[in-house]
């Protein structure tokens, strides 16, 4: 019996993906294409959580096979990060467009990273006293303490990386080792060498010509069809979040999400502010804030969806070219230190919420300016240190908690809670990169504001 309704689950599924293509065959724009697969996903996943549960043998075993078309979609974005951001960045150079503002570039990047991650500090914190947000009301179950047992392993690893060792981590020893994506820090250790090709390249070019021009022709060639296996993986979006959403209505704890309802709502209020600081910034830069909405929410979902920065990656970068007329080497910039350095969403309101929760706990008024300030710029600078021990938000967490001598037992209480509010997030993360690029594209000259006026998203 329960073979024949898995069976017939699948088939919906095939059914909702085969109805999405027949809206491609039918020129329908490529998000309400993206906007239906959501839309498909939710109402699926929400039928099978309401007729099996979630601990349902037949629920488990759909959404092991709902994963071969979500997980393997985004599977295939994790596939090509490394190739694009390499040949990217050392077309860039091969192109001359990185030349003369590498420095610039590097520096406003990361200081629009560091400095928005700063202000989702200050967003989160107001947001948290807003809602009165208690640590103490928190209860403990078999699965949170479990996971607390856990995270004091890891937290003792944390606790080990100082600074410079946080920095150090992100130099390549190995640029093979890092192009296989084995370290936290492969993306930047790519990007950092990739640079250094580049600047090989334009050394070369001045004293051999000939070995250049060759260098450079071998580099084009390679970036048409590394590009040209995004666009093909791209084209599969719709089904991959159709895919994904089914997988998150069906396994959602419901129940744990109305437990915790406040601390979720006050999470997505804080979320939401930050994207209306991300819309004022650009709006201070005298960018159109409603075309980044518009063209930006394919992205921008994809990445709610499946709660990957890594994985949302080549979307990042296309649309930040081909929709928002960055360049391609500012682009790559901000989408790969974006994964790693000053995620608004993990590595800033996250962890700066639970801060102010458990204060009271370690007899701290979370209300005193030196608790704040202090707060804020401890989450900034720690911001790189995500990127030193990985894990995302957690250990996020875990190093500003740790470095403020508060409880860290807090991230393992909500682990109910933590899919939900992990999707608003990594969205957060995202746009926040994009921002960077789109306001150092500006900042530098080389922003396209005629492609960024075009009003529809360029199809994959």
């Amino acid at each position: 019996m329960n073979t024949f309704l898995i069976i017939v689950n699948i088939a919906v599924l095939l059914v909702s993906m085969f109805g999405l293509y027949m809206m491609q065959k039918k020129h329908v724009s490529f998000s309400k294409r993206v906007f239906a697969g959501l839309g498909l996903g939710l109402v699926l996943g929400f039928i099978i959580h309401l007729i099996y549960g979630i601990e349902s043998e037949v629920t488990t075993e759909t959404i092991g096979w709902y994963n071969i078309v979500g997980t393997g979609y985004v599977k295939l974005l994790q596939m090509i990060v490394m190739p694009l951001v390499f040949i990217s960045i050392v077309g860039a150079f091969t192109k001359l467009k990185l030349t003369k503002n590498i420095g610039k570039i590097s520096i406003l990047v990361i200081g629009i990273l560091l400095g928005t991650t700063a202000i989702s500090a200050a967003v989160a914190i107001g947001t948290s006293l807003g809602f009165g947000l208690d640590g103490m009301e928190l209860v403990e179950g078999e699965a949170e303490a479990a996971r607390n047992a856990a995270l004091e392993e890891r937290a003792a690893g944390v606790e080990a990386m100082t600074a410079p060792q946080q920095i150090l981590d992100m130099f390549p020893a190995n640029p093979f080792l890092d192009l296989t994506g084995a370290r936290a820090t492969s993306t930047i250790g790519v990007v950092i060498f990739a640079a250094l090709l580049g600047i090989a390249f334009l050394g070369i070019k001045r004293k051999e010509p000939e070995q250049a021009e060759f260098f450079a022709k071998i580099i084009d060639t390679l970036y048409t069809v590394v590009m040209r296996v995004v666009t093909l993986i791209l084209r599969l979006t719709p089904y991959g979040i159709l895919a994904i959403m089914a997988k998150v209505a069906a396994t959602s704890n419901y129940e744990a999400v109305v437990n915790l309802g406040t601390f979720v709502i006050a999470s997505y209020v804080a979320l939401i502010l930050m994207f209306v600081i991300h819309l004022l910034l650009l709006t201070f830069a005298k960018i159109n804030p409603f075309n980044y909405v518009k063209k930006g929410f394919p992205t921008l979902l994809f990445a709610f969806t499946s709660r990957s920065s890594a994985g949302t990656l080549p979307l990042t970068i296309k649309t930040q070219t081909k929709d928002f007329g960055v360049s391609e080497g500012i682009a790559n910039f901000a989408g790969s230190f974006g994964l790693s350095i000053g995620q608004n969403g993990c590595a800033g309101i996250y962890p700066a919420m639970l801060a102010v929760m458990v204060a009271p706990a370690a007899g701290i008024n979370p209300l005193s300016p030196g608790f704040i300030l202090t707060l804020i710029l401890v989450v900034a600078i720690s911001s790189f240190g995500v990127a030193g021990v990985g894990g995302g938000a957690t250990f996020a967490a875990l190093i500003v908690l740790s470095i403020m001598d508060l409880p860290i037992a807090i991230v393992g209480l909500l682990i109910s809670v933590e899919p939900l509010i992990d999707m608003g997030r990594t969205a957060l993360n995202v746009s926040g990169s994009m921002v960077s690029g789109i306001l150092t594209s500006k900042a530098t000259g080389e922003f396209e504001p005629e492609v960024y006026q075009q009003p529809n998203v360029v199809e994959a």
